[in-house]
């Protein structure tokens, strides 16, 4: 059973940490990144692209060829550091601590720096999709324990089962590795194809694996009496087309309401989002507003789909960012009812930049407003049907009573 907590959380391929993310791929806007590094077995290729403060060196010095007086004196440091220092210096380190120091000024909590490793998790979750085994691992007191395996990966064809417990990598113990080690070791292997040998029941199995692209599940559905209801983890890359998918099953089944649950989904994507809100607004009414420092704006559903039955969204205070913006457009241009507890009130939009190191920034442009045009950063929204209680991860959630009462709700 997972409890509501008052932290945006999410669980991913990889090692089960909690987080906060948020990316707009088309428009470089990134909302609620990540607390805490989650490691995703897979190989991708990240673009660094060179920005910000302009350092190289030249037969082994720094020079600088800045004209701006701050930048200037910032090199001029960096130079004398590197170059004269007692002890030797990793320049990209000390870089890093640079970026974190200067993010951690502006004292906001959505400004950071993430490194490398983060960052590249972080877009790879968020892509949907992935090359590794389809796994989640964590480091448990009995070693790196599988939290989840994902029935469209490789793991799970060759019977990896949920408390497997990785002992070896091609005949490699790993029994003192933590997992984001183990992650690398599968992710980063030479060879696709690999033996991993696991612990289970006291017994020791081995799996031949090969690694592959993996979907990511974001969506799970089923019918409820004349309900349909859909949950949505995060708002990754490919969201919008699995809960597509899951809403046209359903109204092919002759659902009379839907039930959207948000709980626990700390955001990602906005376009995501976005498009999700699109199925159902008339064209023409607001999606979401963004007020900058100098201009307010709104975004307009221009799509010709549009629903009319009734539609309930299960909200908690782990619901924040993307999924505070689905929510708040389906109650105000819709007519959704917000059923649950208040949600956690992230209603600022960071802008991304990658580095050149292959780490991330992002920092706070703007507030995202909800169609009639309210902030909410702080806030939250505030549900139409309050209702206490806890939810469980997976289908199905015969014990939930926000669900029941959700259920009850659109009847």
């Amino acid at each position: 059973m997972k409890k509501e907590t008052k932290e945006p959380k999410k669980v991913v391929n990889k090692v089960v940490k909690p987080k906060e993310k948020e990316i707009n791929k088309e428009k470089s806007i990134t909302f609620n990144l990540v607390e805490v590094i989650v490691i995703i077995l897979m190989t991708v290729l990240i673009s660094a692209v060179t920005t910000g403060i302009i350092v190289y060196k030249n037969n082994g010095v720094v020079e600088s060829n800045n004209t701006n007086k701050y930048l200037n004196q910032f090199e001029n440091i960096y130079k004398n550091i590197v170059n004269n220092y007692v002890e030797d210096i990793d320049e990209k380190d000390l870089i890093n601590s640079a970026i974190n120091g200067m993010s951690n000024y502006l004292g906001d909590p959505y400004t950071s720096y993430l490194d490398e490793t983060t960052s590249t998790d972080l877009e790879d979750r968020l892509e949907g999709e992935y090359v590794g085994i389809g796994v989640e691992i964590t480091k448990a007191e009995t070693g790196i324990q599988v939290t989840t395996v994902f029935n469209n990966g490789p793991a799970k064809e060759a019977g990896f089962e949920v408390g497997d417990i990785i002992v070896k990598i091609n005949g490699t113990d790993v029994t003192n590795k933590n997992a984001e080690e183990v992650s690398e070791m599968i992710k980063g292997g030479k060879n696709a194809k690999m033996t991993i040998s696991v612990l289970r029941g006291g017994v020791t199995l081995e799996k031949e694996v090969t690694r592959t692209k993996v979907s990511i599940p974001s969506v799970e559905s089923q019918k409820i009496d004349d309900v349909g209801y859909i949950y949505i983890s995060t708002f990754s890359n490919t969201t919008y087309s699995q809960f597509n998918s899951a809403l046209t099953k359903l109204e092919n089944d002759n659902i009379k309401s839907l039930v959207i649950d948000v709980r626990g989904n700390g955001g990602g994507y906005l376009s995501s989002a976005v498009s999700i809100a699109e199925l159902f607004i008339e064209r023409g009414k607001n999606i979401y507003g963004l007020e900058s420092k100098n201009s307010k704006s709104f975004y307009k559903d221009e799509t010709n789909e549009k629903r009319d039955y009734k539609i309930g969204v299960l909200m908690n205070g782990s619901s924040a960012s993307a999924s505070e913006i689905l929510a708040a457009a389906l109650k105000e241009s819709y007519g959704a009812i917000l059923i649950g507890t208040k949600s956690f009130g992230k209603g600022t939009v960071q802008k991304k930049e990658n580095l050149i190191s292959g780490g991330m920034l992002k920092f706070t442009t703007a507030y995202w407003l909800t169609p009639k045009g309210n902030q909410i950063n702080g806030k939250g929204l505030t549900p139409d049907v309050e209702v206490n209680g806890s939810f469980y991860e997976g289908m199905p959630y015969k014990e939930d009573t926000q669900l029941q009462k959700a259920i009850n709700t659109v009847k």
